[in-house]
């Protein structure tokens, strides 16, 4: 054999072997793509949790105020019933406004506190969200790396196993839509 044959055998393995990782390029190129779009859905979901729990907030703090108020009149009523006074009907007239106020009130409460509940149940779902998101873009991750050692040892298992990760990240990102 000669020294020309011998280097053009050499050639052909070395791009041989060059074509057996083009899928294994191509596998990294996708699971790039699905880091870059799990990436994105986990801080959407993050962003949400926190703009719901922002709202949950403004909710509570509505519910207290209402609370206050109906407090203050509570105890205006509760006083003009015990001290002495001059005009003993603009007392009653006070304590029944009051009264109506509160009566007002009440059903106001209710609709605040289970709005703010119904708000606080979203931040939850949303942060359970993120956090399958999260797990699924850590596992991505694992799998493009893994995968891309596939290019630097040649043996294919790393490929294999990196796909396996990527399945993991895969199912764990798409079990957000079973989440309710």
């Amino acid at each position: 054999m000669e020294a020309n044959e011998a280097q053009e055998l050499q050639e052909h393995a070395e791009h041989g072997s060059e074509g057996g990782m083009r899928p294994v390029a191509f596998t990294m190129a996708v699971l790039a793509v699905l880091v870059a779009v799990v990436t994105v859905l986990g801080h959407r979901s993050h962003t949400e949790a926190v703009l719901r729990q922002a709202e949950a907030s403004d909710t509570w703090n509505e519910y207290q105020a209402v609370k206050i108020r109906d407090s203050n009149k509570d105890d205006i009523t509760k006083l003009l019933s015990v001290i002495a006074v001059t005009d003993a009907d603009k007392a009653k007239s006070i304590a029944k406004a009051n009264n109506d106020h509160r009566e007002k009130w009440a059903d106001e409460l209710q609709e605040k506190s289970k709005e703010a509940k119904g708000l606080e149940a979203r931040v939850t779902l949303a942060e359970h969200h993120a956090n399958f998101f999260d797990l699924g873009e850590a596992l991505l991750e694992i799998g493009l790396v893994v995968t891309s050692v596939t290019l630097l040892t040649r043996r294919k298992t790393y490929w294999y196993i990196g796909i396996v990760f990527a399945l993991g990240g895969v199912v764990s990102a798409a079990l957000v839509l079973f989440i309710k």
